[in-house]
């Protein structure tokens, strides 16, 4: 969906030579052209003109009648081929100006064609025959055009009939007796010769004697012929064969039109288009393909003379795109003789540059570039129109209500002459409307119409899109000189209201131009005219202009690459030059083909070459860019690496997007949102404003629409903040974006917000929709996450768990608003917890029994969340017989396989009856909570049950501490705890149940002398047993596991035992709970100032890396002087702050010891601010790592519920602590930051490791290390648990 934009135009005029213009070629070394006339082979340059005669040497006769039939530059030899009519090749010197005839054809020369490597060249002479040569004019081979074979390429005959006798489709039968109509009075009857653009294959079209038609046949390069076409009436002399090979233009005249048509390799035709003639009205003079063969340039003369017997010609610029040929440009050279043009060529090297000379010596060039003409707006209004060029058609789609596939299109808009330009409205509100310029000179003003009935229906559809109603035809005036020429106004831009800015030739030399600002004239005309208001002269050519609606900038920028900025809006326009902030001018390194304004921090002018260079300014930021766009603050693009970057320019400076690009993207990372792959050759057209949109075209020319991630993220984020929960949510579920994204861009926001959020989704399958989709993730970190460089970010929601916070908030309002109405949704937030509420949710269905429809709907809905045999468990276990009949009718069960079971538990004691479901759904803990409610005879079972299951510490707190029950479970633990080697533990089970004997056993098995000992004096033992039981102790078991020490205390100190019972219940005791409450709360402390720490460490942390890019960015030595460029800032660099406190000490190291520690103590501190206050967080959060233990103690005198909660906190302690090591003790601080060099490294690794920071020796120095969890020490007492 691209137009074709004349860029820059240049004339020379003022040298006149000999005779008329015959041919021409270009040189492409200097840039001149050279012109055969019918007296001399002329250079033409805009300064200088050099000539040679032809009539001299009597090449040429001197009465001007002779004929050039070819001219060619040979670069490599320094000279130009010419041939004649009369037969000679010529060879003109250009260092030495001399002319040689290098061989003549007695009986003349008809053409005259150079392969593309001009290794070859072909002659046609006038035997109809070719002469093959190499590039030293050595004979080859000659042969004659007409060959009554069809060629080595001959089709193969299968033995279905003649081709007469074939079907010949809507023709009918008479096509087979269809007579060969000759060619056309107007043909010169001489040969064509065009080369294939790999200078393998030539074509040669030729009039045949027998028939007088013309055919084309196809040569190799040794002049053996390959094929002949078919016989196709009404054939006409132009030839050209496509560069890229695939094709060959002709052009043929039917009954009723005038077609171009295309040719294969076999003479076989394959496509056509019709001209915008009648079928008599133009003749075609030459088909030209340019050198990328995107452009087929046709040059049409009229038929019929007007009076004086002048004809009109005209040079019109073809190009195709998803099987359709469009009309871009149309070059109308009037009626005057001299201003005709006598030959047209492309340039061999600039693709979009086309050469013409006309028959008054004047040389024109052209040079076009490729262009999406869109519109510009940014608000919901503009209907990202795009408008394509079909001769006297645009074409227009709005992308915002339809895609529609070219060539098709939401309106054409007819205009009563080709169209050469389209530009849109500037102004905001009034981007639909645009402005169409025509060869005519006429330029064209379509405004929006009246759209007092939107719905109104057209052939029985309702229409959502209007064309635009045609306001005013203009003519504008420009100087004669300008009028002269085709496309005189080249470039144009509509600022505001009817004020147009268009580029002109200058009148004061062939290298600048003119900026015309047009407005309507204020004469009383019949005909609205724009006359000129303002004029300022441009040294240079202006290829492109650009304006910036938000600021009013309009920036140009010439040939060369230099940028200028264009003071419209003042009261005398004017031109200066583009300034950085220093006020240095800035120029594009190299010329681009398309420019855009854009802000990154300030405003900036965007280029891209045709070589895939992308510049801001003089920044090269990326090299393989295919197609950008500009759209409110992001930056869309494609690249050759067939992606899709959308990059937010708020967030970024110039060196961040240079970064940006020149990274790989993320091309791993799957949650990298600025990155998508697309199809190979994909080009932007448009992006659909205040949407998600973004329109692709692919290289055959169909589209694609696209949601890109960033802006799809981007327009949710603004909902989101906005409340617009249901656009957002619309969004969402259309997209596939993860609805999770809803409650983790702002949880706070979201919780307070839960009533606004139900009334606009306002539907029971969207809330549902939504509480299904929640799970334990932030999606703002994993699949979703911010830019590295955004400024927002989520914030923290309430403690506990994400689905279950949901789930309450959502449920308790829906049940303030109306319980009955959301009566699913509230089933749902019950089942979708983390611990799914099926019992709670099986009861407000039992609820809802009263109402049978209500009840089986919600039971339906139950079994679509939840597997029907899991929800009959979990009805099981409601003990709700009445429910679990309800649940059971919807399942797949038998009802063999349930009643006996369920008449069997109705005829259970209630207890019992739910211990037998308890253990049937195997939820022991509840099974054995009923069961010892069932009595002492069932005590059995229930001690079965413990061992089996293991629920000793369950058990325990089921009867009294004085019941036998409670002894016997003792005993059972302890014998278990035993065989888990646990055997302290089983002891101070045993002692405190009154198993002393048993309990000696157990403390004597795991050496626990201590515990023996006073258990040994309560038994009491005779002292005899007692110092044996010492000596056994201290000798044998302590020595065994090398605890000397402790067996030396043991024999020292517990020679003599005292026996003070007393002590136990006025101090020991006391002194355990004063312990245990002054531990708990000291754990308490400790860990809000651990949490308090660590979340200030990430402040600085991230305060720190914040200076250290603006550091980069402003190219800042990062040394110990570089304290200079910010000496007021509290927040410096890791390696700043360390240099400046190393030249402290430096000053101090001569002091005292004392005042030494002091300033250790001080460049340490943790006030905020200081430079080093990250190393003194991470030196105080090293001190938080704690471990201690009192359980053993309050456990043996039976405050197990002390004991309990102390170690949980202790567990939740150390928890949290080892989930924070790898965030406050990174990597990267044990890790050397020298830059990585030697030979297995590469220029962007020893790059990034030179921006990467790097900290001072002195702050190395002081950097603690990690404190290593010792997750070996068994700590936790089992019975606790």
């Amino acid at each position: 969906m691209r137009n074709l934009r004349l860029l820059k135009s240049l004339r020379c005029s003022e040298l006149q030579g000999p005779g008329t213009p015959q041919c021409f070629s270009v040189r492409t070394d200097t840039r001149t052209v050279l012109i055969a006339s019918e007296y001399s082979i002329t250079e033409l340059d805009p300064r200088v003109m050099n000539e040679v005669s032809l009539t001299a040497e009597r090449y040429l006769p001197e009465d001007g009648s002779g004929t050039v039939v070819g001219i060619q530059d040979l670069p490599d030899q320094e000279s130009v081929c010419v041939a004649t009519a009369t037969g000679d090749v010529i060879l003109y010197n250009l260092s030495t100006n001399q002319l040689e005839c290098v061989g003549s054809v007695n009986s003349g020369l008809t053409a005259m064609s150079w392969s593309p490597d001009q290794e070859l060249v072909t002659l046609t002479t006038g035997q109809d025959t070719i002469i093959m040569m190499t590039k030293n004019f050595e004979p080859i081979i000659e042969v004659g055009i007409h060959q009554d074979d069809f060629g080595e390429g001959k089709f193969i005959t299968v033995g279905w009939g003649k081709k007469e006798t074939q079907f010949h489709g809507s023709e009918g039968k008479h096509a087979a007796q269809k007579k060969t109509i000759p060619a056309m009075s107007w043909d010169d009857r001489r040969p064509r010769v065009t080369w294939r653009g790999d200078g393998q294959l030539f074509a040669v079209s030729s009039v045949c004697p027998q028939t007088g038609a013309r055919k084309v046949r196809v040569w190799n390069r040794e002049c053996v012929l390959q094929s002949t076409s078919e016989t196709v009436n009404g054939l006409e002399q132009s030839l050209c064969w496509k560069p890229s090979g695939s094709l060959i233009a002709a052009t043929q005249r039917h009954p009723n039109k005038h077609s171009v048509v295309f040719m294969e390799k076999n003479g076989l035709l394959h496509g056509d288009f019709t001209l915008p003639f009648g079928k008599e009205q133009v003749k075609v003079k030459a088909l030209l393909w340019n050198s990328d063969s995107t452009v087929l340039a046709v040059w049409l003369e009229d038929m019929t003379q007007e009076e004086g017997g002048q004809v009109n010609t005209y040079i019109q610029l073809w190009t195709v795109g998803n099987y359709h040929w469009y009309l871009k440009q149309s070059l109308y050279f009037g009626s005057d003789p001299q201003r005709a043009p006598a030959d047209v060529s492309w340039d061999p090297e600039r693709p979009l540059g086309l050469h013409l000379v006309t028959r008054g010596w004047a040389s024109l060039t052209y040079d076009w570039g490729w262009s999406t003409d869109r519109s510009h707006g940014e608000d919901g209004q503009d209907n990202a129109n795009v408008a394509v060029i079909d001769g006297d058609k645009v074409l227009v789609s709005t992308f915002r209500q339809c895609v529609v596939p070219p060539p098709m299109c939401a309106y054409e808009l007819q205009l009563p002459a080709p169209v050469n330009l389209v530009t849109f409205h500037r102004q905001p509100q009034r981007t639909n409307e645009l402005a169409a310029l025509t060869a005519d000179g006429h330029i064209l003003v379509y405004g929006t119409g009246d759209q007092s009935d939107p719905t109104a229906r057209v052939g029985g559809f309702r229409s959502i899109t209007h064309a635009p109603q045609l306001k005013t035809t203009y003519r504008y005036n420009l100087d004669s000189h300008s009028k002269e020429l085709p496309l005189a106004l080249r470039l144009l831009l509509w600022l505001r209201g009817d004020v147009f800015l268009g580029v002109g030739g200058s009148v004061e030399g062939p290298s600048q131009s003119t900026l015309l600002i047009l407005g309507p004239s204020e004469a009383q005309s019949p005909q609205s005219t724009l006359e000129i208001k303002s004029r300022v002269e441009v040294e240079g050519h202006v290829i492109s202009m650009c304006h910036s609606s938000n600021t009013g900038t309009v920036a140009l920028q010439l040939e060369d690459g230099q940028i200028r900025k264009f003071l419209w809006d003042s009261l005398k326009p004017s031109v200066v030059s583009w300034q950085d902030a220093t006020g240095y001018s800035i120029n594009f390194p190299d010329p681009c083909v398309q420019t855009a304004l854009c802000t990154i921090e300030k405003e900036h002018l965007l280029g891209l070459t045709d070589r895939s260079h992308l510049f801001v300014d003089d920044t090269e930021v990326a090299s393989n860019v295919s197609s950008f766009v500009v759209y409110d603050d992001f930056l869309l693009l494609t690249t050759h690496s067939h992606t899709c970057r959308c990059l937010r320019l708020s967030t970024l400076t110039v060196k961040g997007l240079q970064v940006a690009l020149a990274a790989d993207g993320g091309q791993n990372d799957q949650n990298d949102e600025t990155l998508r792959r697309v199809e190979r050759g994909s080009r932007i057209v448009t992006v659909v404003p205040q949407d998600t949109r973004l329109i692709l075209q692919m290289p055959r020319g169909n589209l694609e629409t696209i949601h890109h991630r960033a802006l799809v993220l981007a327009q949710l984020r603004k909902c989101l903040d906005s409340q617009k929960f249901r656009e957002a949510f619309e969004c969402m579920r259309k997209l596939r974006i993860n609805l999770n994204l809803i409650y983790d861009h702002n949880p706070k926001v979201f919780l307070e917000s839960v009533e606004t959020f139900l009334r606009q989704l306002d539907s029971i399958n969207h809330i549902n929709l939504f509480l299904t989709e929640l799970k334990e993730e932030d999606t703002t970190t994993t699949m979703y996450p911010y830019p590295s460089n955004a400024t927002g970010q989520s914030a923290p929601g309430a403690c506990g768990k994400k689905v279950d916070i949901v789930c309450d908030a959502l449920r308790c309002t829906m049940e303030s608003m109306d319980q009955h109405k959301y009566c699913l949704s509230i089933l749902t937030s019950h089942v979708k917890k983390t611990v799914p509420e099926l019992e709670v949710a099986l009861q407000k269905v039992h609820e809802l029994r009263a109402n049978a429809v209500s009840a089986e709907e919600a039971l339906k809905y139950l079994l679509f969340l939840v597997n029907v045999n899991e929800l009959y468990e979990h009805s099981l276990g409601t003990y709700d017989f009445d429910l679990v009949l309800m649940v059971a009718e919807k399942s797949q069960k038998d009802p063999k396989e349930y009643l006996p079971f369920l008449n069997m538990l109705k005829t259970l004691e209630p207890n019992y009856q739910r211990y037998t479901i308890d253990k049937h759904l195997k939820r022991y803990r509840k099974a054995l909570h009923h069961l010892s409610k069932c009595g002492e005879e069932h005590f059995t079972e229930a001690l079965n049950l413990v061992k089996d299951q293991r629920l000793y510490s369950e058990a325990l707190g089921l009867y009294p501490t004085d019941s036998p029950q409670y002894k016997a479970l003792s005993c059972a633990y302890a014998e278990y705890l035993v065989e888990q080697q646990q055997a302290e533990q089983a002891g101070l089970l045993l002692w405190r149940c009154g198993e002393a004997v048993r309990a000696l056993q157990a403390f004597v098995g795991s050496a626990s002398w201590r515990n023996a000992l006073c258990v040994a004096e309560q038994i009491p033992l005779p002292p005899d047993q007692l110092a044996l039981l010492a000596r056994d102790l201290a000798g044998t078991k302590l020595i065994e596991l090398r605890r000397y020490t402790e067996a030396a205390i043991l024999l020292e100190q517990y020679v003599y035992l005292y026996n003070r019972q007393d002590i136990i219940e006025t101090n020991l005791k006391p002194a355990l709970l004063e312990a245990c409450s002054s531990q708990t709360s000291y754990l308490e402390a400790q860990r809000v100032m651990f949490i308090r720490h660590k979340t200030r460490l990430a402040v600085v942390r991230e305060l720190k890396e914040k200076a250290r890019l603006e550091l980069l960015d402003e190219d800042v030595p990062d040394c110990p002087e570089a304290e200079l460029y910010s000496e007021a800032s509290s927040v410096m660099s890791g390696s700043r702050a360390g240099s400046k406190y190393s030249h402290s000490n430096s000053r101090i190291s001569s002091r005292s010891s004392k005042n030494r520690r002091k300033a250790e103590r001080k460049k340490l501190s943790l006030k905020e601010g200081t430079p080093l206050e990250d190393m003194a967080l991470l030196h105080a959060l090293e001190t938080h790592v704690l471990v201690d233990s009192l359980l053993k103690g309050l456990m043996l005198f039976q405050f197990d519920g002390q004991a309990g909660r102390l170690q949980q906190a202790y567990g939740e302690a150390l928890q949290m602590i080892e989930v924070a090591l790898p965030e406050v003790w990174q990597e990267g601080l044990q890790q050397s930051q020298a830059p990585i060099t030697g030979p297995n490294s590469t220029a962007n690794s020893i790059m990034a490791s030179f921006q990467q920071p790097r900290p001072s020796s002195t702050q190395d120095s002081e950097t603690p290390p990690p404190p290593k969890m010792r997750n070996g020490v068994k700590w936790k007492l089992s019975i606790l648990k």
